[in-house]
């Protein structure tokens, strides 16, 4: 971790919620809260100004729901890694979040003390999910194939590309495998695109999972 601690910017519409979760970062060193909104166009506008090293957001907001504000900020460019923080265990809502660009999905009845280790490991570019929602998202992922797809074949991947994989299973962001690999950021996404395509997957998420699956991610 650097000297400076993770700033983290709150997007919730619940004052009570986000009060909790600012006393409980501000007894974490390396995380700070810097800023924080009760809507989604607000948190948007924030998000462009501050570009906080984590945006934790809400999914259920009147107006304009998380997933439609995810879809906005990524629209953007914002390069903040962006967590939702909600109720909803709902499978359609999980892979919808991910699908948008979400860097993790971790449910508000989690104990504080697994939710400020899940956001430590978000602030050092892991990818984060609660516990109980990975079989529910391996299930999805699997209904959600064709069937007629041919099973992603391992062998077909490059040294560089099975490298890559590996990495995207243990959660790492296109920036930390580029600094662990000595590559370019840009060199990695053309490396992420190849694998997706040689796979037939259709992001990094399916990836992680299979890859889980498969147990490749222990080689």
């Amino acid at each position: 971790m650097s000297e400076t601690p993770a700033s983290i910017l709150l997007i919730d519409d619940h004052p009570l919620l986000r009060q909790g979760i600012k006393q409980l970062i501000s007894m974490e060193q390396d995380m700070e809260v810097v800023g924080e909104a009760s809507n989604a166009a607000d948190g948007i506008r924030m998000a462009t100004e501050i570009e906080p090293d984590l945006i934790l957001m809400d999914l259920n907001m009147p107006e304009m729901d998380g997933i439609e504000a995810l879809k906005r900020l990524r629209a953007q460019s914002i390069s903040s890694r962006i967590i939702m923080f909600t109720v909803s265990d709902q499978e359609d809502d999980v892979v919808a979040a991910l699908r948008a660009g979400a860097d993790g999905y971790l449910l508000k009845d989690m104990e504080p003390d697994d939710m400020i280790a899940q956001l430590h490991q978000a602030a050092v570019g892991k990818m984060v999910i609660s516990d109980r929602l990975t079989t529910l998202l391996a299930e999805a992922l699997r209904s959600n194939k064709p069937q007629q797809a041919s099973r992603p074949d391992f062998d077909s991947l490059t040294p560089r590309e099975k490298d890559i994989l590996k990495l995207i299973a243990e959660g790492l962001s296109n920036k930390m495998i580029g600094r662990k690999l000595d590559i370019s950021d840009g060199t990695v996404k053309v490396h992420v695109k190849h694998l997706l395509k040689k796979l037939s997957l259709r992001s990094r998420v399916e990836v992680a999972v299979w890859a889980v699956e498969e147990g490749l991610h222990k080689g």
